[in-house]
């Protein structure tokens, strides 16, 4: 039986280990509390998820993410990214990932070419692949669509 409701755009960057989503409860100004609440439950429950990272400017949904017994980690990124917010987005995904049975979401208002750039950049951080071309052609069969420059330029290593 299947609970709670998928979030959008929720997919495995390393299966069962790592998973990229929109914000929970969707994304846009209105606050959808019940389609919130549905798919915590089902991030906790037919995921497993662990951790949440969030990387939205705010802090929407951090109280709920706690209040469902998940380790949340906050690291706005706003406008452009630089190295530092990598590096520190990096850490935390490698501390969130490091026990056992973690298993770790990371999300932005929607999946966009950041959202989508950083994760390539983290497989290329994390040495799952050690050529940012060959992360960056990995990435975007993840998301589907080929990612434009401001994408492509957060795949490469941190400087």
């Amino acid at each position: 039986m299947i609970t709670g409701l998928k979030p959008k755009g929720f997919t495995w960057v390393i299966t069962n280990r790592l998973a990229i989503s929109e914000r929970i409860g969707g994304n846009g100004f209105q606050h959808r509390r019940v389609r919130r609440d549905e798919e915590i439950d089902w991030i906790v429950h037919e995921a497993a998820i662990t951790d949440v990272v969030s990387l939205l400017a705010g802090n929407q949904n951090l109280s709920s993410y706690t209040a469902a017994d998940l380790n949340v980690h906050h690291v706005p990124v706003v406008g452009e990214v630089p190295s530092e917010t990598r590096t520190e987005l990096y850490g935390t995904i490698d501390r969130a990932s490091a026990g056992k049975h973690a298993v770790v979401l990371v999300h932005r208002e929607i999946i966009d070419d950041i959202l989508a750039g950083l994760l390539g950049g983290y497989i290329v951080h994390a040495g799952l692949v050690a050529n940012p071309i060959l992360a960056l052609a990995v990435i975007q069969e993840i998301v589907g669509w080929a990612l434009g420059p401001e994408g492509r330029s957060l795949v490469q290593p941190e400087t």
